[in-house]
């Protein structure tokens, strides 16, 4: 929360004062404060504006033209894998990139084309029109117009938790699959054999059988590019791989084509780029493309909005700065409204140029809007030179690219840590290979909730003694080593009680009075009960009559507040027995204790109480 929004909230009568950095008089009245925090909402460049001067400006130009430069090679080899001329990447990162910045709530966060959503518009699309035609640049436009319509409206209800039901094992099998899609999709163009577009199985059985078809110097400059990009992060560490990579083996490819001829070689190029400045676009209205793409537009949203708060809250975390989800998505909406407007296709935050853009010290957002008019300037002065950008080296890019998505490390730490986040993982990896891209996100997410639930619906159950090795007596769960009371079993419930965890629980009751007849009173440490409903508490009712009828009783102790309040807003607590419910383990075990039969007492070795010194011992036999 910002310092205006915590000071509001506070609900100081009279006057509120404000630090002069905020930029606001220090003397404002109630009304003047709640209309400044609805402007800042509704334009959030309000609130950082403030915080720019002489120096933050020099700070965001100097990182707004590395970011300039870094989306150079990224647009290109983006658009290709969208199946879109290669400037529609460069447009996704002018307009799209300049409303985000203003529109949202991250001080570092850069929209533009990135690999996944690429590859989500190339799997949504191709199976509708033919990839580079003005059809398939209509559906792309259409596309980002209804993505961005989904992600404004999430936005505007305020359902910025949505992406937290998106587990990071499902974001990595999913990013995984990708990678092995994009070497798929690329291996032909590597190997200089065309073919055209097909679902992974057939590109990848395509291009095999015709491997004879390989083009020797194609395949040597697409192989020297892989090897330049993964050398100079080593050798070049502050010039982008990827701008190296392109740039060296451009290079290499015109040589050659000067040399031997293009049609020796085989490098084809991407041909010369229209213009610098994004055309203003139309996406396609009529209701049977709206209809064939809906599916794909919401499957689209999730990914986008995903990526751009995964990578938003990961650079927060180092600049300590607090986000507001919400207001994320309302960006990457109106983002990609605009790219649908100017000549784009979906968006969302890039991971590289967010790094590198914290890395090379940006302050405010206006080192995104500095990104986006510079590389107008930055098109406009190499715009010739990307006549001569080979196919072979973008695909060479784009197998840099496929690595980078694929998080051996991640993966390894998942398979060794957690069975559940693996099985996500894995169906989530096989959904995506198999499946369409837009349907394989949901069956991750499903996976995912499935396996959750599973979790919630079996809480732990533990049974528990006073430790005799421990001063203060504290409860420790039943070991070889230690004894329970006989007339009295304690239990902790670690979890939610609610409806689908009810059967288990009740299971577990079920078995401890099959197994122990003896102990007919059955106390319950209830702190670690987060949340109850209608279910939990009807079954602790009905534990509390078979608790009675067998001639004990049901106990709670340390009950939360919003446990206790349901169960009396209910009328449980009057049915449990509101003399059986205690504040604190001490007060619950002296008053358990008076209820127990004295004859058992009497013959007991346990003693595992302070109160049980009242009774005298057994006699020794």
């Amino acid at each position: 929360m910002g310092e205006r929004e915590r000071i509001a909230r506070e609900g100081w009568e009279g006057r509120l004062w404000y630090h002069s950095h905020f930029g606001v008089r220090s003397d404002v009245t109630r009304s003047t404060a709640s209309n400044t925090l609805l402007a800042q909402r509704l334009l959030p460049l309000l609130k950082w504006w403030p915080r720019v001067n002489r120096e933050t400006l020099r700070a965001d130009a100097v990182a707004g033209l590395i970011g300039a430069i870094v989306v150079l090679p990224q647009g290109v080899a983006f658009a290709t894998l969208a199946g879109l001329p290669p400037e529609y990447g460069l447009y996704c990162a002018m307009v799209p990139t300049l409303v985000a910045a203003v529109f949202g709530s991250s001080m570092h966060a850069i929209a533009g084309p990135t690999n996944p959503l690429s590859l989500m518009v190339f799997a949504v699309l191709s199976p509708l029109a033919v990839p580079f035609t003005p059809h398939y640049i209509e559906l792309a436009l259409t596309l980002a117009l209804m993505s961005g319509v989904i992600m404004l409206a999430l936005g505007l209800i305020r359902f910025g938790s949505l992406v937290n039901f998106v587990s990071s094992s499902v974001v990595v099998g999913f990013t995984a699959a990708l990678g092995v899609f994009i070497f798929a999709s690329q291996l032909g163009n590597f190997l200089g054999i065309v073919s055209p577009p097909a679902s992974l199985a057939n590109q990848v059985s395509a291009t095999f059988r015709h491997l004879g078809d390989a083009r020797p110097w194609v395949v040597l400059v697409a192989t020297a590019t892989v090897a330049v990009g993964a050398l100079s992060q080593r050798v070049l560490p502050k010039i982008p791989p990827m701008l190296a990579a392109m740039v060296l083996g451009s290079v290499a490819a015109f040589f050659l084509n000067q040399a031997l001829g293009a049609d020796q070689t085989g490098l084809r190029t991407l041909g010369p780029l229209p213009g610098a400045l994004p055309p203003v676009s139309r996406p396609d209205y009529s209701v049977a493309t709206l209809q064939s793409l809906l599916p794909g537009a919401f499957a689209v949203a999730l990914v986008s909005l995903t990526q751009a708060l995964s990578i938003a809250h990961a650079i927060a975390l180092k600049s300590r700065q607090r986000l507001d989800n919400n207001q994320e998505f309302i960006a990457q909406g109106l983002a990609n409204v605009a790219a649908a407007f100017f000549s784009g296709f979906p968006t969302s935050a890039s991971a590289n140029r967010c790094g590198i853009n914290y890395d090379a010290g940006a302050r405010t957002p206006m080192a995104a809007i500095f990104s986006a008019l510079l590389l107008v300037l930055v098109l406009l002065a190499v715009a010739p030179l990307v006549a001569y950008l080979p196919i072979a080296v973008v695909a060479g890019v784009l197998f840099l690219v496929a690595w980078n998505l694929i998080d051996v490390s991640r993966i390894r730490k998942m398979l060794a840590t957690s069975r559940g986040e693996t099985a996500v993982l894995a169906v989530t990896f096989f959904a995506t290979l198999l499946l369409d891209l837009e349907f394989a996100i949901f069956v991750g997410v499903l996976v995912s909730l499935v396996l959750y639930l599973n979790r919630t619906s079996h809480p732990i159950l533990r049974s528990l003694v006073p430790d005799p090795r421990h001063t203060e007596r504290k409860m420790t769960e039943v070991e070889d080593s230690l004894v329970e009371c006989p007339q009295l079993k304690i239990l902790r419930i670690e979890g939610s009680l609610y409806f689908g965890a009810v059967g288990h629980v009740e299971r577990h009751l079920d078995t401890l009075r099959e197994h122990s007849p003896g102990q007919k009173h059955l106390l319950l440490m209830s702190k670690s009960i987060n949340t109850i409903d209608m279910a939990g508490a009807e079954l602790l009712v009905e534990e509390a009559r078979r608790r009675r009828a067998d001639g004990g009783q049901l106990y709670l102790y340390s009950l939360r507040k919003p446990v206790e309040e349901l169960l009396e807003r209910g009328g449980y607590m009057v049915e449990i027995g509101r003399e059986n419910v205690f504040r604190g383990k001490r007060e619950a075990i002296g008053g358990v204790f008076t209820r127990l039969d004295r004859s058992i007492c009497a013959t007991c070795r346990a003693r595992i109480f302070d109160e049980c010194a009242s009774v005298p011992k057994p006699k020794e036999t």
